[in-house]
């Protein structure tokens, strides 16, 4: 796993562990809409609290297997940023839309690192229960499908659909803010007609190719294969921008 990946994990199964048989302590971490003014901080420490064991089971194994892929993509600083805003806006919807009603859970901030993995993956099958290969497109599509039923249609099942909506907002907010952001780079860097000197090659040589995930480290080969055989002149701005991101991990 990840290092942030991995701390998140943990934390969220210490936080289990002290709310166990805790309710007074849990209280003060779950999120309250119409207490936002007296507990600020609920609105970070309500993705920590989990109502039972298979809450924070599923939870966690959508954590385990979607988050190491993106954290690796898009870098250990902006995982953070997409997991809380993510969170965070599961909170503000609920607020919105359900302001009576208390959450707990990492619902919010697992669904924004779902989109994540699926708008960087769009077509990786998704096994469900282990049996049913899904794209992952598809499988936000239905997830998007089912939270917009079981919110509008005043489902009393205890599931913040609203919340799941919102974390799915907020990761789609904040990858388009990264889009954007890699855009305007490119843009500076064309305009300045940056040329790649000694020294970037050597810092991109320096990445630690063996911490990758086998995708990255695939393309990580063949963007060096292209330098070695036609020139870094003829490296894309996206493949300029890929090095860039794994050198300053």
């Amino acid at each position: 796993m990840t290092p942030w990946v991995t701390r998140l994990i943990i934390a969220n199964v210490i936080v289990f562990l002290l709310t166990l048989g805790a309710p007074m302590l849990q209280e003060q971490l779950m999120f309250v809409p119409a207490l936002i003014l007296i507990r600020p901080w609920t609105v970070i420490t309500y993705m920590f609290v989990h109502a039972g064991f298979g809450h924070i089971f599923f939870n966690m194994l959508a954590l385990f297997f979607f988050g190491p892929r993106v954290e690796i993509t898009i870098g250990s600083k902006s995982f953070l940023w997409l997991y809380f805003l993510s969170g965070i806006m599961g909170a503000v919807l609920s607020t919105c839309l359900m302001p009576r009603s208390a959450i707990v859970g990492a619902s919010g901030a697992i669904f924004g690192v779902m989109l994540a993995f699926a708008y960087f993956w769009p077509s990786e099958p998704i096994y469900i229960w282990g049996l049913l290969p899904i794209p992952a497109k598809w499988m936000v599509v239905a997830m998007t499908a089912l939270s917009l039923f079981g919110g509008f249609s005043g489902s009393t099942d205890g599931t913040a659909h609203f919340a799941h909506l919102g974390g799915f907002l907020g990761g789609y907010l904040y990858l388009r803010f990264l889009s954007a952001s890699s855009r305007a780079s490119r843009r500076r860097k064309q305009e300045g007609v940056v040329q790649a000197t000694q020294s970037d090659l050597e810092r991109w040589r320096r990445i630690p190719r063996d911490r990758m995930h086998a995708v990255n480290a695939e393309e990580y080969d063949r963007i060096f294969r292209k330098i070695d055989t036609q020139g870094v002149q003829y490296l894309t701005p996206a493949e300029r921008e890929f090095l860039e991101r794994f050198s300053q991990l």
